[in-house]
């Protein structure tokens, strides 16, 4: 039988509850049996206290148990989220960047306009063309307002 200790605190907890839960119908149980007070009091004391402190320990560990579960989980995603932003990151540095010799080449980033290639604009995008200002003004496309490719 294998243990698996990620479960074992609610396990543990739920048996400590049952196990109070036992105590207090004994102590309860040997109490009912006297008339007098005095002769109830040790039934009382050892079966309803001790059962009660079981019940207490037990729902503290099931308290921690589920807060464990919790913290992994949220771990879990982060994790994920940190992945997700880091292949993001990855894929905005790798946009095309078109470095031309006379400042002549540019980016096109859409069918009606284009862009320089550090345009904030247009980083991240892929399958961009880089053509000669010349050639985009043929085409009618028209200069980027915020990066002034003209």
């Amino acid at each position: 039988m294998k243990i698996r200790w990620g479960k074992l605190g609610g396990q543990l907890g739920i048996g400590y509850i049952l196990a109070g839960l036992a105590l207090i119908f004994l102590g309860w149980n040997g109490a009912a049996s006297y008339d007098r007070a005095e002769s109830q009091l040790p039934y009382v004391i050892s079966g309803g206290v001790g059962g009660l402190a079981l019940v207490v320990v037990g729902v503290g560990l099931l308290i921690v148990q589920a807060q464990r579960a919790n913290r992994a989980s949220t771990e879990a995603n982060i994790a994920e989220l940190r992945e997700a932003v880091d292949r993001l990151a990855q894929a905005g540095t790798s946009a095309p960047r078109v470095s031309g010799g006379a400042g002549d080449v540019i980016v096109v980033a859409s069918p009606s306009s284009y862009h320089r290639a550090g345009c904030h604009l247009i980083e991240g995008r892929t399958g961009l063309t880089p053509i000669p200002l010349p050639d985009a003004e043929a085409r009618g496309l028209e200069a980027c307002r915020i990066c002034e490719p003209s």
